[in-house]
């Protein structure tokens, strides 16, 4: 388990969408939140969602099978990886995270500052 049942971050009955628009209505830089992916695919169960700059980032959490962690994103050389998925939340509460914008190219950061709850 990676320790996101209990969390108030965590949306459990929450698809894409719903994720977006309970972001959107915020209206938070630094609004968050973390859902099931998409698809289910084992490598990547989770999706961290996030509000910056009136935009919204769905960001893949992957589960790497083969040191039991965490990572956010693609895959990259040096990249952080973590324990747990609350570890990922709450490093990136203390540390900014960087939002990379694939359709612009363009990079932002913040950090994980509001929790959302879906309604």
């Amino acid at each position: 388990d990676a320790g996101v049942h209990s969390k108030a971050w965590y949306a459990a009955i929450c698809d894409r969408k719903m994720a977006e628009d309970a972001l959107y209505r915020s209206n938070k830089d630094g609004s968050f939140l973390i859902r099931k992916s998409s698809g289910q695919d084992s490598r990547q169960p989770y999706t961290l969602v996030v509000f910056y700059n009136r935009r919204v980032y769905n960001i893949p959490i992957r589960f790497i099978e083969s040191t039991k962690q965490y990572a956010l994103g693609r895959e990259k050389s040096g990249e952080e990886r973590f324990d747990s998925v609350a570890e990922i939340v709450e490093n990136h509460q203390r540390t900014s995270l960087v939002l990379i914008d694939s359709q612009n190219n363009t990079k932002d950061s913040t950090k994980l500052k509001h929790i959302v709850r879906v309604s």
